[in-house]
């Protein structure tokens, strides 16, 4: 679980993985789900190094059992995912990787994407794209083409990779900053097989996701 974010886009004074969501950090969630989920046996969490000791206390305080080690995150996400690839068991088969900030995931959604293990070597959740999409200039913001949406997914996560895959799509590193897991995958040439995955699964990033979130917890 990478949760070093710094929470910028949040304007949080906080690490986004420790706002409170109604009485929980946001991390905490997403490690309830993992702890109910028989696929998981194990957990990693990636943690910003200078709030590791909160990390572990507040891992000890909600009775989270499966959670291994709380290793140190990196400034970049894919830094915090290859800090724990060092830390695997030998006998692991395959890694989960689920962000911090998405604490609805379920265990349905988890099991549903390892189930796919060993038929695929990659496999990520995603969710139909629903508004128009249009492809926009950056320089002076004229469109440049409006996009069909048939075929067009927004990620999520749970992704889900066979461990040598995931080690070996690290070490050779094919992208300079990966926004995913899966980017690193398919530049090495493997198909990544798409799962649907849920609406309620947001990510939280910017005050207005925080709101939504609370929204889901009293609704």
């Amino acid at each position: 679980m990478p949760a070093a974010g710094a929470g910028r886009r949040l304007q949080s004074r906080i690490p986004k993985p420790l706002v409170i969501l109604k009485g929980k950090p946001i991390f905490i969630y997403a490690l309830m789900i993992m702890e109910q989920c028989r696929a998981i046996e194990s957990v990693l969490v990636a943690a910003d190094r200078r709030n590791l000791k909160e990390f572990k206390r507040l891992i000890q305080k909600f009775g989270l059992r499966k959670v291994k080690h709380v290793v140190a995150g990196g400034v970049r996400r894919c830094d915090s995912v290859r800090n724990t690839l060092a830390f695997l068991d030998e006998d692991t088969q395959a890694v989960v990787i689920h962000d911090a900030a998405r604490p609805f995931v379920t265990v349905d959604l988890i099991e549903k994407a390892v189930s796919w293990l060993p038929k695929e070597r990659g496999i990520t959740a995603a969710v139909p794209i629903k508004p128009t999409i249009k492809k926009v200039d950056p320089k002076d913001w004229y469109v440049q083409k409006t996009l069909l949406r048939d075929g067009l997914f927004e990620v999520q996560t749970p992704q889900v990779f066979q461990k040598k895959l995931l080690q070996e799509a690290y070490r050779r590193m094919l992208s300079c900053d990966p926004t995913d897991d899966c980017v690193l995958v398919e530049k090495m040439g493997v198909k990544v097989k798409v799962i649907k995955g849920d609406d309620r699964n947001i990510k939280i990033t910017t005050p207005e996701d925080l709101k939504i979130a609370r929204a889901f917890l009293t609704s």
